[in-house]
């Protein structure tokens, strides 16, 4: 029997990252024919292992693969071409040795989108950030209808990324005729797919290794990497989504309740995760040597609200339990852990 998408293709960048294996997963299931860019080709099996324990070996192995870097013009619209749909997941990281995020990450959506729109794609996807939508003010949750401002510190080199980046889309939108949808997720947590590549799930990696005595005072609005995969193919499909953004967030948590939620739900592997909170001067004394509590430091104490209500209204969009995202994170890690 054909699937109902079985004819359309949809093309995801950044193959083997994080969010991305699951969008590729997602759309396996319903049947589209995915093609995902490398930056070489001898990650494709990498990307086709990490995908088949979800997908299945032979729908893994229907993937096509494109070469082509977010910092080179070579390689994108061959990786356009025929698309239906093109999901622009790949973003550099922060910490990558040498990586400047902002001359990437504008860079990258350009030649991406500028690929799709020249190929006649029906719709484009960009997956942008919560950090983009800002409130600024204590208190007033985060909507689709707010823009941050750029920061233009080293220290916020990351989030201005993805704030300059989206906005670089939007204009590319309005002067190609490209239709455009950003979906905006907050911290991303859940299983990873390819464990070579942990990303954001090193805050629970660490809690369970017990590599850190104390946790910061610092929290993060927690969403499942899965739910952020199907928020982007809802935003793909809905006729509604053109020319929108949504914001794709679960519950606040903060670090000492996510190790609580370890102690409490995994008694026996999560024993000894510590629940102490680090003082905010021990922090900061550190921050001077360490960049991943310099980044994190000006979050000391802060809680942030969003509002996701307009994806689960518009879209029908139903993200599961923070506290079950927190448990299958744990749970696939342990399991990676024992395999290693």
């Amino acid at each position: 029997m054909v699937g109902a998408h079985s004819g359309e293709t949809v093309l995801v960048t950044g193959g083997t990252g994080y969010l991305a294996g699951w969008v590729i997963t997602g759309l396996l299931q319903r049947d589209y024919r995915v093609r995902t860019t490398v930056r070489s080709l001898d990650k494709a099996q990498q990307v086709r292992d990490a995908v088949s324990a979800q997908a299945g070996r032979q729908a893994a192995g229907t993937i096509e693969f494109a070469a082509a870097d977010l910092l080179g013009d070579d390689g994108w619209d061959r990786a356009t071409a025929g698309a239906d749909y093109v999901l622009h997941t790949a973003s550099p990281m922060p910490f990558g040795p040498g990586t400047d995020l902002i001359t990437t990450a504008r860079e990258g959506t350009r030649r991406v989108l500028g690929a799709a729109a020249r190929a006649g794609v029906r719709r484009a996807v960009l997956t942008s950030s919560g950090v983009t939508a800002d409130s600024g003010a204590p208190g007033t949750p985060a909507t689709e209808t707010t823009w941050t401002e750029p920061s233009g510190t080293p220290l916020r080199a990351y989030p201005d990324s993805k704030i300059l980046a989206e906005r670089d889309a939007w204009d590319l939108a309005a002067a190609t005729g490209l239709e455009l949808t950003a979906v905006l997720p907050t911290f991303m947590q859940g299983p990873v797919l390819d464990t070579s590549r942990p990303g954001t799930v090193e805050v629970i990696r660490r809690l369970l290794a017990r590599e850190i005595p104390a946790v910061p005072n610092i929290g993060w609005n927690v969403v499942d990497v899965r739910d952020i995969a199907e928020l982007h193919i809802l935003a793909m499909t809905s006729p509604a989504a053109a020319g929108e953004r949504y914001l794709g967030s679960g519950t606040f948590l903060w670090y000492r309740d996510i190790a609580r939620i370890l102690r409490e739900k995994l008694p026996d592997e999560a024993a000894k995760v510590p629940t102490r909170t680090m003082p905010d001067l021990v922090v900061k004394l550190l921050a001077r040597r360490n960049p991943q509590l310099a980044m994190v430091r000006h979050e000391l104490g802060r809680t942030r609200l969003v509002d996701s209500s307009k994806a689960r209204t518009q879209l029908g969009w139903q993200p599961r339990p923070t506290e079950q995202t927190i448990i299958d994170t744990a749970a696939a890690l342990i399991a990676a852990s024992r395999k290693g």
